[in-house]
């Protein structure tokens, strides 16, 4: 396959937070697989490193955007890059801020800043992308959350909050947007050897490293997680069946989480 059909087949992938990290490895990973990229992030420098790197080794044409998602203007450029670049068919949602300390340990301020990038952002960079990709009929949009959207107590409540929002929020993508061709993946990450246990206050050395991953194979098994069509993807869960059962309970409760009446064990009215 030629060059020039590989990049009409893949089109160009859009990826936050890209200068380091998962963000870097996604953008080495897809230029390898045929996309031309997109690189967003706050470090110029690091961007064009990478954008130059990337381009070198793998022949893929790569932009680069400086942009710091919480700024309103810098925000609004990328969603209106995602709503008008037509050659856009992936968004890689990973740009997120983590927290350590405790609800009441946190200022007010420091909870705004994860609420602000990890959901108003990502939401809004999902919405501007997505009716292009349904208007084709085709597009693809991961949105990286973490292992606490299933295990709030491990963290700062407010991060595992906004993960557990990313991955509702992918569950309810796919079942507004499958039908009509937009494939969407949450991938929840335990912890990661990544700058982002310095930024969240407490540097990964000081973890139990047995529970460590590399960024690189994060990343490999997320992508063989899109390739195999899973909606949650987990990098470190042995057995697909234990997360099959998960949602099989949630499931179930569906039936029952509205009625007319409150459920006879709470004698309201007897």
């Amino acid at each position: 396959m030629s060059t020039q059909t590989t990049r009409a087949a893949q089109g160009t992938a859009l990826i936050t937070g890209a200068s380091t990290g998962i963000g870097a490895i996604y953008a080495d990973r897809l230029a390898r697989r045929g996309y031309d990229l997109i690189l967003v992030a706050r470090n110029q420098e690091k961007l064009d490193q990478l954008a130059s790197q990337l381009s070198g080794s793998t022949g893929r044409k790569v932009d680069v955007i400086k942009a710091d998602l919480s700024v309103t203007a810098d925000l609004r450029a990328i969603e209106r890059r995602l709503a008008d670049d037509a050659s856009i068919t992936m968004l890689v949602n990973n740009a997120g801020l983590g927290a350590t300390k405790s609800l009441i340990d946190s200022t007010p301020e420091e909870l705004d800043d994860l609420i602000v990038l990890n959901v108003h952002a990502l939401t809004r960079l999902t919405r501007a992308v997505a009716p292009a990709m349904v208007a084709r009929g085709n597009g693809t949009i991961v949105n990286i959350s973490s292992m606490v959207a299933v295990s709030p107590e491990t963290l700062n409540g407010t991060y595992g909050g906004t993960k557990a929002y990313v991955l509702a929020l992918t569950q309810s993508l796919h079942h507004e947007l499958g039908a009509k061709g937009v494939r969407v993946q949450a991938v929840l990450p335990g912890a990661i050897r990544t700058p982002f246990w310095d930024r969240a206050g407490l540097p990964v050395q000081h973890l139990p490293q047995e529970i460590v991953m590399d960024a690189a194979d994060l990343v490999d098994a997320a992508l063989a997680g899109l390739d195999q069509g899973e909606l949650a993807t987990v990098p470190s869960l042995p057995d697909l069946a234990d997360w099959d059962r998960f949602e099989a309970a949630r499931q179930a409760l569906k039936p029952n989480l509205s009625h007319v009446k409150p459920a006879a064990r709470y004698k309201v009215g007897a």
